[in-house]
């Protein structure tokens, strides 16, 4: 008996909510409309700062109809990563980690090496490629996600 009643005493006790870091943290969502809608659809957003740590949900390259060259693609999606990093205070030279998800990878690696080195200098971040099956959108060739720490001023 002793033993009901003091497990019926703890759950009357009243249980605290604790704010997790995420409410906590800076979140950056898309100024483009439409990207904006997909991200409320899915529940993400273009990143999140906590503490002095960025991280960028992943961006996806793709070729747009009739372009062949990868390096285009890799291009555009580096383009987009850099203004998110701007837009949390950040640049490329602020990035400590990149994992890349590629459909192909043996193909795409050269492409994607050589874009990246026009935006990522010495010294190098850490980085991790993957091969996967697909990605979403079914465009996408390779999706690309960043971590970063805040610039110290």
């Amino acid at each position: 008996m002793r033993r009901t009643g003091l497990l019926f005493a703890l759950l009357l006790v009243p249980t605290v909510a604790h704010a997790g870091a995420r409410q906590d943290a800076k979140i950056l969502l898309s100024e483009n409309p439409q990207e904006r809608k997909f991200q409320d659809d899915w529940g993400y957003a273009d990143a999140v700062i906590t503490g002095d740590t960025i991280y960028l949900s992943g961006v996806v390259a793709g070729l747009r109809p009739g372009e062949t060259d990868l390096q285009v693609a890799y291009d555009r999606a580096f383009q987009h990563i850099g203004k998110i990093l701007a837009r949390a205070g950040a640049s490329w030279d602020d990035v400590i980690d990149i994992t890349s998800f590629h459909t192909d990878l043996k193909s795409q690696m050269p492409a994607i090496v050589a874009v990246k080195n026009k935006y990522v200098h010495a010294p190098p971040p850490a980085w991790t490629a993957i091969q996967v099956v697909r990605l979403i959108p079914d465009a996408g060739i390779t999706e690309i996600k960043i971590v970063a720490k805040m610039p110290k001023h």
